[in-house]
């Protein structure tokens, strides 16, 4: 293999000027993917659960505004979704949300267009496991609730979705570790995260295997403290002789 390795190249000044060098882009790709994958989780989260919420309602409305939404963002190329998200809703927006849009700093716009198209993408994911979630638990549980006296969202509080999440920690992990990787789509409206920095170093150095493997790195050792901290989180919220193993 004819190739030339070269580590210390990434410790090496960027020709641009910067007061930085090549892992201080690779650092700064880091902090972008962090940031982009962990926000995106939360706010999937978030509007996962209540879309998911809203398919088991008896209201068939509102049922039937959950199945749009995850119908629309399950269905898309979440590639399509980022360019729509970038360039086509700030034209279709009204004028003054489009102008103020189009008037933030260039990072400003790939950011808030990355959190939001990534965390409703994800987010009607996780609408499907907390649907299924709900749905998988006796029928009873909600028909004891309400012998009890308690309202229909207390219901939902106290006593259907502690135990739904409980189910779904598992699935809810690999959407997780879903959400960083597909940060790196990120990288096509101009966001320069982890992966698009790699590229941005390879364009000035050449030395392609140094970036990628430190990028493939970087990923694996995010998903692993991930995949622990998950794990620990599913340990800790089992019942026992309820779910899982006693």
């Amino acid at each position: 293999m004819s190739y030339h390795w070269d580590w210390g190249n990434l410790l090496s000044a960027v020709p641009t000027g910067d007061p930085t060098t090549y892992l201080g882009w690779l650092i700064a790709g880091l902090e972008f993917t962090l940031a982009v994958s962990l926000s995106s989780w939360v706010i999937a989260l978030l509007a996962g659960s209540l879309f998911g919420v809203m398919r088991t309602l008896p209201n068939r409305g509102l049922a039937s505004v959950g199945a749009v939404y995850t119908a629309i963002f399950r269905n898309i190329p979440l590639i399509v979704q980022f360019f729509i998200w970038y360039l086509v809703i700030p034209d279709l927006a009204p004028p003054i949300l489009g102008m103020w849009f189009k008037q933030l700093p260039p990072v400003v716009q790939f950011f808030s267009a990355s959190i939001i198209c990534l965390s409703l993408f994800t987010g009607a994911r996780v609408c499907e496991q907390v649907r299924a979630s709900i749905e998988a638990l006796p029928r009873g549980q909600k028909a004891a609730a309400y012998a009890l006296g308690l309202t229909l969202p207390q219901t939902y509080r106290y006593i259907l979705l502690p135990n739904a999440y409980r189910i779904i920690v598992p699935p809810l992990t690999s959407e997780l570790l879903n959400t960083f990787k597909n940060s790196a789509v990120a990288s096509t409206i101009g966001l320069l995260e982890l992966s698009a920095q790699a590229r941005q170093i390879v364009d000035y150095t050449a030395q392609a295997y140094e970036a990628f493997i430190s990028v493939t790195f970087a990923y694996f050792l995010i998903n692993i403290m991930m995949i622990i901290l998950m794990s620990w989180i599913e340990k800790k919220s089992r019942l026992p002789a309820y779910i899982g193993r006693p």
